[in-house]
């Protein structure tokens, strides 16, 4: 199972706290590749950028008329959190529907 986040996000710790046996991958320090945004944006679309995040509140309106692949690449931490990928499934957020199909309540 991998987790993908940031160190300092509440909801990255909570997950984490929760799915001890994840490996942990931290997008700031060992950024998303090109082909790796690419598989997420096919997964989950527009919703992996975080729109309601401090950071996307900071981008001029040019920035966010970028592409979302340029943003993520860019900015790691646009990225929605956590991202999990537990068998072969991938998960977007720790949503109670995420706990409950990972087993966690």
């Amino acid at each position: 199972m991998q987790l993908w986040g940031l160190k300092t996000c509440d909801t990255c710790r909570k997950a984490l706290k929760s799915l001890p046996a994840a490996e942990f991958r931290d997008i700031r320090a060992t950024p998303l590749t090109d082909a790796e945004i690419a598989v997420l944006l096919n997964e989950f679309g527009e919703k992996l950028v975080n729109r309601a995040s401090t950071t996307w509140r900071g981008l001029s309106e040019e920035e966010r008329g970028q592409p979302a692949a340029q943003l993520l690449a860019q900015h790691p931490a646009l990225m929605k959190r956590p991202v999990i990928r537990a068998g072969g499934v991938w998960y977007l957020g720790w949503t109670p529907a995420a706990r409950a199909a990972l087993g966690v309540a």
